[in-house]
């Protein structure tokens, strides 16, 4: 019997290409749609954000896109990741289980960002775009692209979400040595930052807005393009690297997952690591569970409806049809700041309809104290976002245990907590003061089901943007989101 603990390709396994569920989805994603007209949006309705190519890459119905020579380059500087089997973890659970992990903490900026950071810094550099505006939560997206725009000599201005703006001074001064401008969101520098400002002074933030203020300076400079971390296809499908070399290094361990495992927040990392085993299956392969593991202080998932909504809280981005808590939610403060968005990515709220993936929720105290518990065996500390994860693979292995099971379980650890230091002194039994487990608030969206133009309905949220006509075609009344 094999001991072996890490599995390793070489640099000529780094994935060619970028895998595209959406060639082997049962059914085609609904379509992103204009707030305006309800109409399916073009790719000349997103040209002011984002360059042709990637506009391209997120309609495309093709299985396979090439990567380019200069990113896969890059990409040698951290890529193959590592895969583990946590095999000292087995025994501290006494578990029957097997239990790996795909390890992504080992990129520069210390998580799984650089790998769709890098292609749309290359995109927009070859565009001819001299500066980059964009979000983040916890500081892992940030960091990533600040870190890929100094490869391709590119400005980049980060809206840092404010309460892990105050959490994780070291994520900012990260950020700045790459080069990058960090701002607190919400902030008195944009319309959205000073409206949202204007009605809580305090405001915690949160990534919907942050990416309103992003989206809203890029608009008004054509040198200027939008970036964002998740949620969008082409941004899950450069996450596909992790995955399809996960299928490789579980051939080389002589196994394959019976479960597949990632935390969710936008739905990037979990994308990465379960898409190419999804798509797999869906060509005739094993049959496999996948689970995106949520924050119970952000479910949008488990307690959000499945409805078209905007990407951000100043309604600036077209409407996508996802899992969502209503793009005013502003969801408490808590340690994983990356997963503190209303919404979830489009592709994985379709594949969650198909019955393709599942969702689970937990909150951050329990969180930590799986993560202290992975540390503890395996050595590593994961980021607050990635110990979502880490807890709901030890919960699989203890149904195993409970079931007398011999399951296979991989779950994607996206980063290593490094920066998060303060929150895990919290957990610590020497310091009185314990993480707190938050919860969601009621959010106070409404729910339409409106008349498309083609005849058929769709679902809503917020639309208080709507002219007249519109809201005279509403069909049924308002639903409180919870129910």
């Amino acid at each position: 019997m094999s001991d072996t603990i890490k599995y390793l390709l070489p640099e000529t396994e780094i994935p060619k290409d970028w895998y595209n569920i959406v060639a082997d989805l049962p059914e085609p994603p609904p379509p992103v749609l204009h707030p305006g007209t309800h109409e399916p949006v073009g790719p000349d309705d997103l040209a002011p954000l984002f360059p042709m190519s990637l506009i391209m890459q997120e309609v495309s119905g093709e299985r396979y896109l090439e990567i380019p020579g200069p990113v896969r380059d890059i990409y040698k500087q951290w890529r193959p990741s590592p895969m583990f089997r946590a095999r000292r973890l087995e025994k501290a659970l006494d578990t029957p289980a097997k239990i790996y992990y795909k390890y992504e903490g080992v990129s520069p900026a210390g998580s799984h960002k650089p790998n769709t950071a890098v292609a749309q810094a290359f995109y927009n550099a070859e565009a001819g775009i001299k500066k980059i505006t964009t979000e983040t939560g916890a500081g892992q997206w940030g960091s990533a692209m600040a870190f890929a725009g100094a490869f391709f000599d590119i400005e980049v201005q980060v809206f840092m979400v404010n309460v892990s703006y105050q959490q994780k001074p070291y994520r900012r001064a990260l950020m700045e040595s790459y080069g990058a401008t960090c701002i607190a969101s919400p902030s008195d520098t944009t319309q959205s930052g000073r409206a949202i400002l204007e009605k809580d002074p305090d405001s915690t933030g949160s990534l919907g807005i942050a990416i309103s203020e992003a989206v809203e300076l890029a608009a008004q400079r054509d040198d200027t393009n939008y970036s964002l971390g998740s949620v969008l296809n082409h941004v899950l499908m450069h996450q596909t690297v992790i995955g399809q070399e996960a299928i490789k290094q579980m051939e080389m361990a002589g196994d394959y997952p019976d479960v597949v495992i990632g935390c969710a927040g936008g739905g990037s990392n979990f994308s990465g690591i379960a898409f190419p085993f999804i798509g797999e299956q869906l060509r005739g392969g094993k049959k496999i569970r996948t689970v995106a593991v949520e924050p119970a202080a952000c479910p949008s998932m488990t307690r959000g409806k499945y409805a078209y909504d905007f990407g951000d809280t100043g309604n600036l981005t077209p409407l996508t049809k996802m899992y969502t808590l209503g793009s005013s939610f502003i969801p408490p403060g808590f340690h994983a700041g990356g997963l503190r968005y209303h919404g979830m990515a489009p592709l994985v709220s379709h594949a969650k309809e198909l019955g393709l993936v599942e969702a689970a929720a937990y909150h951050q105290t329990p969180c930590f104290e799986a993560a202290v518990t992975f540390a503890r065996s395996e050595g590593i500390i994961p980021a607050p976002e990635s110990a979502h994860a880490v807890k709901g693979a030890l919960e699989e292995a203890m149904r195993c245990k409970r079931e007398g099971k011999s399951e296979t379980i991989l779950f994607n650890l996206s980063g290593h907590g490094h920066f998060d230091m303060a929150a895990y002194k919290k957990l610590s039994n020497k310091d009185k003061k314990r993480i707190r487990s938050v919860k969601a608030k009621e959010p106070k969206s409404s729910f339409w089901t409106v008349s498309l133009n083609d005849g058929t309905s769709a679902s809503f949220y917020n639309l208080h943007y709507l002219d007249s006509h519109s809201r005279a075609q509403i069909i049924n009344s308002r639903n409180e989101l919870l129910s």
